[in-house]
């Protein structure tokens, strides 16, 4: 009885372990007849990644550089030059200002700034920042004008999807700054682009703009100080250009991130001085003239004393915009009227001497490399363009090439003017041409130049005139 008794609590206490090895059983047969269907393909999801993207990031700058990056060679100890990014915070010579630094650390232990920025950005931020953009014009910007963003990429962006319209296009300069031709591939805005001479000073090719634009031309972009070309526009050409935009009936996009990095014999004349023939939009930001591209401050700004961007509907555009996007953190702009007011003069000159000897520096080096030319020596921005000449290489075919081997073999990155891939993207837009960098340690520009002579020598045609051991 006993025995009986006991075989059957031993039946009870196994039968829930039995009922769960059943259950378990049955889920890992089912996941794995899931996993076998997914691997043969049979199971179908409802998503997938946006592939236009990936295209998309492979025209900007990041993209380019990434790719370069990635085909360096581990084996090689020597430190990477970097002449293909223009972002000099990474270099002890161009730290920001102390009062930058300590504008921040005041905003940051105030307390009063850790809350939510307002839509179009912290009041005494945008009546500072307009009192900066004042100086020097034929009229003066009020705060209303003035709409901060996250840096001068997010002023890009806002300006684009505010004009983007089915059948719309936008005249972009050739070579330019190629995050424009990704936000307009994104806002499906049709690109037409004018010429930079470079045989004229990289002036614009004002006839090319007459041919290109149509009744569904709705901005002109304008990039001064230029980059990637490092030139600067004089006021003459400027005002030719802004009354071609009106005779068109386009507004002016000034691209103004390099605003008063100029260090040539021609005076630096924003875009915006011409609000008055032209409604502008002014692009800008503290990241490069303060030297604090990772702070993520810029601004959007209506230059436009007639009113025309309020009466055509732009103003308001740009409010909705930027009530269902991101905000620059509240603290950073707080800290701008005290960086705007109290930065000395003596920071902005030491900037600008350290560029123009820079600028040298590279233009004297290019000319020791005879497969590499220089139309123009900079005289504004960060970064100059080359022309390669490519019947004096061997085994080399275009400017892609050139700079993929030449981050494998020097470890040196500057940025091709024309990315060949499936699609034909654009890098800053002129093949076989090349976009270097020159805001970076002496003795590393030094270096990097001395590096891409070594390169080109290596890759030379044999007997070829002008290349020496």
């Amino acid at each position: 009885m006993l025995e009986m008794k006991f075989f059957r609590l031993c039946m009870a206490l196994n039968a829930p372990k039995r009922r769960y090895s059943t259950m378990t059983s049955s889920v890992i047969g089912s996941v794995d007849c899931q996993k076998t269907m997914m691997e043969n393909g049979a199971k179908k999801w409802g998503f997938e990644g946006q592939t236009g993207l990936k295209a998309t990031s492979a025209i900007t700058v990041r993209g380019v550089l990434n790719m370069l990056m990635g085909g360096l060679n581990k084996e090689d100890s020597r430190p990477v030059i970097p002449l293909g990014h223009g972002d000099p915070s990474h270099f002890p010579s161009f730290r920001t200002a102390a009062v930058a630094e300590n504008a921040i650390i005041d905003s940051l232990r105030s307390a009063k700034y850790n809350c939510y920025s307002p839509t179009v950005g912290v009041s005494s931020a945008r009546g500072a920042i307009a009192d900066y953009l004042s100086r020097g014009l034929p009229y003066t910007l009020s705060a209303d004008d003035v709409y901060l963003t996250i840096g001068c990429t997010q002023a890009i962006e806002i300006a684009l999807a505010v004009l983007a319209r089915p059948g719309a296009n936008i005249l972009l300069p050739r070579p330019g700054y190629p995050y424009y031709e990704a936000c307009a591939a994104y806002n499906g805005l049709e690109v037409r682009h004018f010429d930079l001479l470079p045989e004229k000073e990289w002036a614009v090719d004002l006839s090319a703009v007459e041919t290109l634009a149509d009744e569904n031309t709705v901005a002109m972009v304008i990039i001064n100080p230029g980059n990637p070309c490092g030139n600067v526009f004089s006021y003459e050409h400027l005002k030719e250009v802004a009354e071609t935009a009106r005779d068109l009936g386009v507004l002016l996009i000034g691209d103004e991130a390099y605003d008063n990095l100029a260090f040539g014999s021609t005076p630096y004349v924003p875009v915006r001085a011409f609000g008055s023939i032209v409604p502008v939009l002014t692009l800008g930001s503290i990241s490069k003239r303060w030297i604090v591209p990772g702070w993520r401050l810029g601004w959007l700004v209506t230059s436009d004393p007639n009113g025309i961007l309020r009466k055509s509907g732009v103003v308001e555009s740009i409010t909705g915009f930027l009530n269902i996007s991101s905000d620059p953190a509240t603290f950073i702009q707080a800290a701008v009227p005290q960086i705007l007011s109290n930065t000395k003069e003596d920071f902005f000159s030491k900037i600008i001497c350290m560029l123009r000897e820079s600028a040298d520096m590279c233009y004297n080096g290019v000319k020791e490399i005879p497969c590499i030319t220089c139309p123009k020596k900079a005289e504004g921005s960060m970064s100059v363009m080359v022309k390669l000449n490519l019947s004096m290489l061997e085994d080399i075919n275009d400017d892609i090439e050139f700079c993929v081997k030449l981050a494998e073999e020097e470890s040196v990155i500057v940025l091709p003017g024309k990315t060949i891939n499936s699609s034909m993207r654009v890098a800053v837009g002129l093949k076989n041409w090349l976009r270097i960098t020159f805001a970076v340690e002496p003795s590393i520009l030094e270096e990097g130049l001395a590096r891409m002579k070594v390169f080109c020598q290596r890759h030379a045609k044999k007997h070829q005139v002008g290349f020496t051991d």
